[in-house]
This record gives C-alpha cells, structure tokens and sequence, in this order.
C-alpha cells in the first residue's frame, strides 16, 4: 500500500488549496479513506472522511468550508480547502484503514496558512 499527499504550500488567509493522495496497493474503489491533520504540538485529528459510496463526513471546524472527494478512475482522494484559516496550519495526511483494521498512513503535506 502506498498513499502520497501533495498540493500543501504556503496560502494567505482566506485562500483555497487542493490536496490529492494518490494510492496504490489496494483497492481504493472499493474503500473508505480519511485526511488527517497534526499541528506543531497538537495530536493527529481527523479532518474528513468517504465511503466507498462516496458519504461524506467532516469536523466540525471545516464544515461549509473543506470538501472532500475521490476519484475512483484515478485511485485519487482530494481535499479542496477554502476559506484557510491560520489554524488550519498543519501536515496533511491521508488514511487508509484495512479490513484487519490496520491503519495505511500517507507521508503527509504542509499547509502553512499566514499572511
């Protein structure tokens, strides 16, 4: 199982960035996924998660404002992010969880949201 993150940068408040994890490994068609984040000195929280059927769930400090999608052709998960805020400053990170419940984590990506 591979999962790559990228599309983290440096963005001014109130502007928009687009994550994508590519995976590889599995079947991602067929599985849910997750982003994560982690901040300096902070735990790792969940951001936003899909189904397989493509139901969506997020924090509720994104809502209105992160949406999450895949592509199940290009075996592609995306986070687009608007409205940034400094306190979404943080490493990215995608998640996969296997049927055994063992936990895929991606290398992550840096957004640094700061005028």
């Amino acid at each position: 199982v591979q999962l790559q993150a990228s599309g983290g940068g440096l963005v001014q408040p109130g502007g928009s960035l687009r994550l994508s994890c590519a995976a590889s490994g599995f079947t991602f068609s067929s599985s849910a996924m997750n982003w994560y984040r982690q901040a300096p000195g902070k735990q790792r929280e969940l951001v936003a998660g899909i189904t397989s059927g493509g139901s969506t769930n997020y924090v509720n400090l994104v809502k209105g404002r992160f949406t999450i999608s895949r592509d199940n052709a290009k075996n592609t998960l995306y986070l687009q992010m608007n409205s940034l805020k400094p306190e979404d400053t943080a490493v990215y990170y995608c998640l996969y969880t296997n049927w055994r419940r063992y936990d895929y984590w991606g290398k992550g990506t840096q957004v640094t949201v700061s005028s």
